[in-house]
């Protein structure tokens, strides 16, 4: 019994210490693979989807054919879409944005003092 509430609450503290964890920084390496495997499992749904069609297909022709060879009396199919096949898997990556777009111009922050600085521009290099 000891051990049981034991295990309970060493569960808990660790759920409670992975709930703290900060989330991890992606960079666009990171995010252009996250979203090349979600295609990837969104097109590998859309086979398993054609696959369930195909058979479902084939089990419910041969239940007529069975059911035709035994002479009983079945309602007409009900008429469904057909199976459409995904095709192959095709990622076009997003295209990046353009060096203005990403604000490389433009300073990261709206400025809250004048850029002056306290030294004598006797003391400043000079400017070519």
């Amino acid at each position: 019994m000891k051990s049981v509430v034991f295990l309970i609450a060493l569960a808990a503290l660790a759920g409670s210490a992975l709930a703290k964890l900060p989330a991890p920084v992606l960079t666009d390496e990171a995010k252009a693979k996250a979203a090349e495997a979600a295609a990837r499992t969104a097109w590998s749904g859309k086979v398993d989807s054609y696959k369930l069609c195909k058979s479902m297909d084939q089990v419910a022709s041969e239940y007529f054919r069975q059911a035709k060879q035994a002479g009983k009396d079945v309602k007409p199919p009900v008429a469904t879409p057909p199976c459409t096949e995904p095709g192959l898997f095709a990622f076009v990556p997003p295209a990046a944005k353009p060096l203005e777009a990403a604000g490389a111009h433009s300073p990261p922050a709206t400025a809250t003092s004048p850029p002056s600085t306290t030294t004598p521009a006797a003391a400043m290099p000079a400017k070519k």
